[in-house]
């Protein structure tokens, strides 16, 4: 079947380098990448695990949960608070 595509330059150059190395017509390597592509496509998403390790996190000596306000006025400096005023 004929079929007209606009084929992007870089994708075209590939295509035509994977042609010579191979030997094949560029016809063949376009439809065999085009078949790879959506057999890719319409199989499922491949999903890895991630897992995280749990961590102890402590309070630097000085600080205090008491007073939020002066806490984040220690982190941030005084000027980032006004900023949000």
């Amino acid at each position: 079947m004929r079929t007209i595509l606009n084929i992007d330059e870089d994708v075209l150059d590939r295509a035509r380098t994977v042609s010579r190395k191979k030997g094949l017509a560029l016809r063949q390597v376009i439809n065999e990448s085009l078949r790879y592509g959506l057999d890719a496509a319409e199989g499922p998403l491949e999903r890895r695990e991630y897992h995280t390790r749990p961590r102890r996190l402590k309070m630097r000596e000085g600080r205090r949960l008491d007073n939020i306000q002066e806490l984040l006025s220690e982190i941030e400096g005084d000027a980032a608070r006004t900023l949000q005023a």
